[in-house]
Formats: C-alpha cells, sequence, structure tokens
C-alpha cells in the first residue's frame, strides 16, 4: 500500500518522485539485510517473541510514519517500520510450518503463500479507496488495527518455542559477527543493482560498491565456516540439489517480478486506464498465485513437488511468452487471462520450491532457513524490477524518447518504443524462466538434511537419553529419527578404523565444494544482471 501514497507524500512534502522513491528503496534495504540475522535471532530466543517484538516495532513506525513533520523523519519512522517487517517475515513461514506435521509441509506453505496472494491483492484496492477519501496519513493509522488483532492473537494462541528454560551451557549462541557482514554484503549489492544514485555503471563508485560487496562475502564465507555455531549452514550448499532449489527461486522470482513490475506501467501510461479498472485487472495475478499455491500445496504432500514446479514454470514460460505479442489492440479479457495463469503459474512453483528448500534442516533452524527463502525472494524481486527497469529505459532513450511514463500514452512514437522495450524484456525473462524450467527439472523432491545440532559421533559413548529423544518416533522428522539411531556398542567398535569424510563431524567436513557452489550462484546472477543493464542502459541514463 505504500506505493500507493507515493505521490500524495511526494505533494505533501513538495519534494521529487526521485526523492520519494528514498521512502521504498529504505524499506527493501532494511527488510534484505535484517532478514537472516532476524530468522536466527529467533530460532534462538522464539520465533513468538519476534513475530510480537516484529508488531511492536510496525506500529510504532507506521504512527511515526502518519505523524511526521520532515521527510527526514519519515525515513526514519519508515525503517523502524522496516524493522518490524523484517522480523515478521522472518520468522512467519517457520511458524507456519512448525504448526503442521512434517507430512503436510506442503499444506502449511501453500496456505501461507494464499494468505499472501490475498494480502497483495487487497492492500492496493483498499489503499486506492482510503486515498480517494482521506489524506495519506490515515492508511499508517488504519493499519494499527489490523496489526493491533494480529498481535493479540499471536498473543493468546501462538505457542511459545524459545530456548529460555534451556541450560545457558546448551543454549545456541547468536552469530552477531556473521549477521552485521551479511547485513553489509546484502546492503551494497541491492544499491550497486538498484543504483538509486544513478552512478554509470562503469565508475569507481559502482567498482567500489562490487568490490566491497564481493571483499564482505569472502568475510562472512571463511567466518561462518569456522565458528562452532554460524548464523547460516553454509555447508548446505555442498548439497548439489539445495544449489539447484534456492537458484530456480533466485530466477523465478526475478523473472515473475519483471512481468508485474511492467503490466501497471503498461495499462495505466500507455493505455491510459484509471487506477480502479488497473488494479482489478492487476488482481487476477494475485488471484492466479492464490489458487495455485492451494493446488500445489496440498497435492505435493501426496505426489512430491518435483511435477507441479515443473509444470509451474513451464506455464510460466508460456504466459511471459505471450505477453510479448501484447499491444495496443490487445483484449483485456485475453490480458487478463495471461495474467491469471501466469499467477497460478507462481503460485504452484514457489510453494513447492519453498518446500524442497525448508526440508533440507531441522527444526531448530526452521526460522533462519525460512528467512533465507524470503531473502532469495526479495533478491530475486529487486534483480527483477532492475533488470526490466533498464531494458524498457535504454530501449526509450536509443530511439531518442527521454519522456516521463505519463506522456507515452499520448505520443504515439514513445508509446511504440515503450512496447519495443517490454517485448525485449519479456524475451529476456522468458529465457531466464526457461533457465528456471530446466533447472527444476535437474532438481529432485527432497534434500539431504544437514542437522549439526544432533550429530553423533560414531566413535563418542552414548550418554542417558534426553526427554526429546524418548519423543516418540512418529513425531520427529526423519532426518533427525536417522541422525539420533544409536549405534551399538559392536559396530562403533568395528567402525572405529573405517571413518570417511562423511562420517566427521560437519565442522571438519570438506567444504570446499559447497564454497564454490555458493560463489558460482552469487557472481553469475550479479555479474549476468549488470551486465543486461549495461547492455540496455546508456552510461548517462539516471535513475528518476
Amino acid at each position: 500500500m505504500t506505493f500507493m501514497a507515493l505521490g500524495a507524500i511526494a505533494d505533501d512534502f513538495d519534494i521529487s518522485l526521485s526523492t520519494v522513491s528514498w521512502v521504498v528503496i529504505a524499506q527493501s534495504l532494511v527488510i534484505s539485510a535484517l532478514m537472516m540475522p532476524m530468522g536466527r535471532f529467533g530460532d534462538i530466543i522464539g520465533r513468538k517473541r519476534i513475530h510480537l517484538l516484529g508488531l511492536v516495532f510496525f506500529a510504532s513506525g507506521a504512527t511515526l510514519t502518519a505523524l511526521a513533520p520532515t521527510f527526514g523523519i519519515l525515513i526514519i519512522s519508515r525503517v523502524i517500520t522496516s524493522i518490524g517487517n523484517a522480523m515478521g517475515q522472518s520468522v512467519g513461514t517457520a511458524i507456519v510450518i512448525s504448526a503442521f506435521p512434517s507430512t503436510e509441509r506442503g499444506k502449511a506453505i501453500g496456505s501461507q503463500t494464499t494468505a499472501v496472494a490475498i494480502g497483495g491483492a487487497s492492500g492496493p484496492i483498499f489503499g486506492g479507496f482510503v486515498l480517494q477519501f482521506l489524506p495519506w496519513e490515515a492508511l499508517f493509522i488504519i493499519l494499527l488495527i489490523p496489526v493491533a488483532i494480529a498481535f493479540f492473537a499471536a498473543l493468546f494462541f501462538l505457542k511459545s518455542d524459545s530456548q529460555a528454560e534451556t541450560p545457558d551451557s546448551a543454549r545456541s549462541p547468536f552469530d552477531g559477527v556473521g549477521a552485521f557482514i551479511s547485513a553489509a554484503a546484502i546492503v551494497l549489492l541491492v544499491v550497486a543493482i538498484n543504483n538509486p544514485f544513478g552512478f554509470q555503471w562503469i565508475s569507481t563508485e559502482m567498482m567500489i560498491a562490487l568490490g566491497l560487496f564481493l571483499l564482505f562475502m569472502v568475510f562472512f564465507v571463511i567466518w561462518e565456516l569456522r565458528i562452532e555455531v554460524p548464523m547460516f549452514q553454509l555447508r548446505l550448499f555442498s548439497s548439489s540439489n539445495f544449489s539447484l532449489a534456492v537458484l530456480t527461486r533466485l530466477l523465478g522470482f526475478g523473472g515473475a517480478t519483471a512481468v508485474r513490475f511492467i503490466v501497471p506501467v503498461f495499462l495505466i501510461s500507455l493505455l491510459q486506464l484509471n487506477e480502479a479498472v488497473a488494479g482489478a485487472i492487476l488482481v487476477l495475478t494475485s488471484l492466479g498465485m492464490a489458487v495455485g499455491a492451494q493446488i500445489s500445496g496440498r497435492m505435493s504432500d501426496k505426489f512430491g513437488p518435483r511435477p507441479f514446479a515443473i509444470f509451474g514454470f513451464a506455464l510460466a514460460f508460456v504466459t511471459t511468452l505471450a505477453m510479448v505479442f501484447v499491444g495496443r489492440d490487445t483484449s483485456l479479457v485475453l490480458l487478463g487471462f495471461i495474467l491469471l495463469f501466469n499467477g497460478l503459474s507462481m503460485g504452484l512453483w514457489n510453494v513447492t520450491n519453498n518446500a524442497v528448500i525448508i526440508g533440507s534442516v531441522s527444526d531448530s533452524e526452521l526460522g533462519v532457513i525460512g528467512a533465507f527463502t524470503n531473502l532469495t525472494r526479495n533478491l530475486g524481486n529487486v534483480v527483477g524490477q532492475a533488470l526490466a527497469a533498464s531494458v524498457v529505459a535504454g530501449v526509450m532513450l536509443s530511439s531518442g524518447f527521454d519522456v516521463p511514463l505519463n506522456e507515452i500514452g499520448n505520443d504515439l512514437a514513445a508509446g511504440d518504443s515503450f512496447l519495443t522495450g517490454t517485448r525485449i524484456a519479456y524475451l529476456l525473462v522468458s529465457g531466464i524462466t526457461l533457465i528456471s524450467l530446466v533447472l527444476s527439472i535437474f532438481t529432485k523432491s527432497s534434500v539431504s538434511r544437514v542437522d549439526t545440532a544432533s550429530y553423533i559421533s560414531p566413535t563418542t559413548n552414548m550418554s542417558l537419553p534426553t526427554a526429546d529423544e524418548l519423543k516418540p518416533l512418529s513425531q520427529r522428522r526423519p532426518a533427525r529419527i536417522v541422525a539420533e539411531q544409536p549405534q551399538s556398542e559392536h559396530s562403533q567398535r568395528n567402525g572405529a578404523d573405517k571413518l570417511t569424510d562423511k562420517d566427521l563431524p560437519p565442522k571438519t567436513q570438506s567444504t570446499f565444494p559447497s564454497v564454490v557452489r555458493l560463489f558460482v550462484i552469487i557472481m553469475s546472477v550479479v555479474l549476468g544482471t549488470l551486465a543486461l543493464i549495461k547492455l540496455f542502459q546508456t552510461d548517462d541514463q539516471q535513475v528518476d
């Protein structure tokens, strides 16, 4: 809903559109930087506590936003709101999954995705309705009502899941150094891709930003592999299946976001439809996503996630390619069907891909892995938006059109140039979606879990079972059942001299393959995105 109020905020504070965009940029930076640290923090002190604290931050920030006397204070207020947003997003997935048995993980993720889709569809509609009758400040005051309901519902109905009752020696420490390094690296990456300062792409500033990003990433990898309890288990990338699932998710959201970024501009600026009609058409994407999430969530628990991921990406490729042929004369009914099935495809592959990634860890790490999947989605969104905007703007500039988007509907030649840019962008996005489809074909339905907390060395004598070990096996995850099976004294004695690398604790295993996969994923996406942006964007192009 914040997007709906940007124009009114700019008019109220007498600032330009490029300046008011920092309301969104600041929010994106804060959420991306804090997502994983807050997820890990929730695993340690309790996800319910983080969720409740996040709602308090969100409500406080929304109130300060409505009362902000200057634009600077408004930005600070949005930062506070974004801290709460990051807290909620980081533990939301883990909270939902923890409420379902492991055999219904798809159903859990599907239900959450459906709720997100419904919220995404209703937010702009409600925001537009409010702004027609009330000032923009009222929008943030009204937000306090659902936030208050969510707070008391979580307070009374969510189970406590903290480690507060655990002896100090058994508590998991928080990796503050790793959290800081990862946050700094992510902020540099998001700023470099978005380029909000309008730097030339081949410039000293951009090279410094990318160099610092790589430096922080190297420090992060070294640090996380050396400490006893890292913020994020990088050894998960030693599984090629996990790496494929992460890369597929990143590319998938990059392609999906590019489509959703271009269509509103096409409807409002080129076709000059009013916001109400455009909003009604755009709702079809969220509706399709909600339906697809329910279908894939429930059915993947019975038939496995892989078929639905493949079909989802295949449908996404077909619908994205269909957008290449959309023009001024395209029927809105036909466009609505394309967007409906495009949203359906996102619901199908998003839920199943998420289930594969989250299935790679034990219960004790659900918070940080849930935050990681959300962070991957956010980075995909940033890449998709930057790529789509750069391609369209680059094509228009190369044709000699440097006009505001709200004027392309009145200029036939400028409108044709805009359509050419969108078609090239859709072709590129179709290629990205096709890559995601191929990757999903090679991604298996499950990932071997890395559960460092429950590791038992083959040469270590077994101690008395704990209360958790006496829990019925039917209530525990398969990975923990395997990891916690005590070995007989005979097997320990005979196998002591036949240890392999797989028998060693995780911190002593070879880490080179996981590091290589991590860097390949990061650098291929970053360099590929920057190369495409540079290809279509002139050196003197500035962000407006």
